[in-house]
């Protein structure tokens, strides 16, 4: 009978996924509401409110609206159109709310918990689904890439014009945007040496050097690629509603529109996670956390609410940025990722590459600090003489002067619109 129980290992396991999904379905709700205050701040307006307890005229701030917004899609008709291609048109959804689950399971939620002999646990136990994941980036990395096909999968299978030019559009812009994203992660995998998040993380706070300072370039460039990645303002074109009507899921709602949505914003959260893990040092805060093993209960909490934080902040940001920035154009969009991103991602990584190679030399020439502030001061230079270059080399990628193609109809090409069209006639 007892060889039939689960072991202790599989039993942490699952409680490990049940509070990680419940834990995101519940944060991608109520993040919902937060941006709905964010944008109602940024145009001096009041936001969701009202709802509050049920059958009581307690609001509560507002704070009962997600709970009646997912009601009320869920409760909607599950419609599926008669001209879709029924099994790609339901998988779609499916694939990719699968693909955004699943990249948390190499995701770390903080440093580890200390021993727990009650419960069998006799070691630091990681906050991490998947402790022994050594290849995390590589995980998050890949299936990051395959969300694209659920994308793809409900533009095409909508036979939805609409539809369809807005799964074009997310697959051109996923690609372009997944190399400079790669390029980002390259450069902070190089100088800590590993593929493991909770090992990037140590490294950061064993040196005290967040990689956000010491690679500059590449913690801007893999910012504007989260960006274009997780499809937010200003690089929504996949869903561009003036032009789009609502882009790959035009066809969809109730449920399935729902598990797309979701599926957005967790993509959302994912680049936080990996912004703050990457580059703003995870759990570690100068003065507060410490660098070393976890011993008490006290600062296993202590580094969960820095990291919490930090991630909440660039969430944050994350909406300030799409209420407060227009659209970019589609040209500009382009430009900016293979003009702009690729090189300038090059350029960091080979800068990476050469640092963490001469570093010996010039531990022995300058000294430990002195190669410390070499290992920084290089990373800046460059990351100041590329943007400039940028600027002067790519000027179309920020102009919004509209684009304008004479045409064979334009009144000045007409013969005859003219006077002296006339007088040569």
């Amino acid at each position: 009978m007892m060889s039939l129980l689960p072991s202790l290992p599989t039993i942490v396991a699952l409680v490990k996924i049940g509070l990680l999904v419940g834990g995101l379905m519940t944060a991608a709700a109520y993040l919902v509401l937060v941006e709905r205050w964010m944008a109602a701040w940024v145009q001096d307006r009041k936001g969701p409110n009202r709802v509050g307890i049920p059958l009581t005229k307690i609001r509560l701030f507002g704070l009962g609206q997600p709970l009646a917004d997912g009601l009320k899609i869920i409760l909607k008709e599950d419609f599926t159109p008669k001209h879709v291609d029924k099994v790609l048109y339901v998988a779609a959804p499916l694939v990719l709310l699968a693909a955004s689950l699943a990249i948390f399971a190499a995701i770390p939620f903080g440093s580890s918990l200390p021993p727990i002999p009650a419960l069998g646990l006799t070691g630091e136990e990681p906050l991490l689904v998947a402790p022994g994941l050594d290849v995390g980036v590589l995980w998050v990395f890949a299936l990051s890439s395959i969300a694209v096909y659920g994308v793809l999968l409900g533009g095409w299978a909508s036979n939805n014009k609409y539809g369809f030019l807005g799964g074009l559009r997310s697959s051109a812009q996923l690609v372009a945007y997944e190399i400079p994203l790669g390029l980002g992660l390259l450069g902070v995998v190089l100088a800590a040496g590993s593929l493991k998040l909770d090992a990037i993380m140590n490294a950061q706070a064993s040196s005290g050097v967040w990689y956000a300072f010491a690679q500059p370039l590449g913690f801007i460039v893999f910012l504007i690629a989260s960006f274009a990645e997780a499809a937010r303002l200003p690089f929504d074109l996949p869903e561009a509603e003036q032009e789009l009507v609502g882009g790959y899921h035009t066809e969809y709602s109730g449920i399935k529109l729902l598990l797309f949505l979701v599926s957005e914003f967790l993509h959302m959260v994912t680049a936080a996670f990996l912004i703050v893990i990457m580059f703003l040092g995870g759990w570690h805060l100068w003065g507060l956390t410490g660098s070393g093993p976890v011993e008490t209960w006290m600062v296993a909490l202590i580094r969960f609410a820095v990291l919490s934080a930090k991630i909440f902040g660039v969430i944050l940001f994350f909406m300030l940025v799409r209420w407060s920035w227009p659209r970019f154009r589609f040209d500009q969009l382009m430009n900016l990722a293979w003009k702009v991103m690729l090189p300038l991602g090059l350029a960091n990584l080979v800068t990476v590459a050469a640092v963490e190679e001469f570093r010996p030399q010039l531990v022995t020439a300058l000294g430990e600090g002195g190669a410390k502030a070499a290992a920084i001061a290089v990373p800046w230079a460059v990351f100041f003489l590329g943007w400039i270059a940028a600027g002067l080399l790519t000027p179309s990628g920020t102009d919004n002067t509209p684009i304008r193609t004479p045409g064979p109809l334009d009144a000045e090409h007409v013969l005859g619109s003219r006077p002296h069209d006339l007088l040569e006639a």
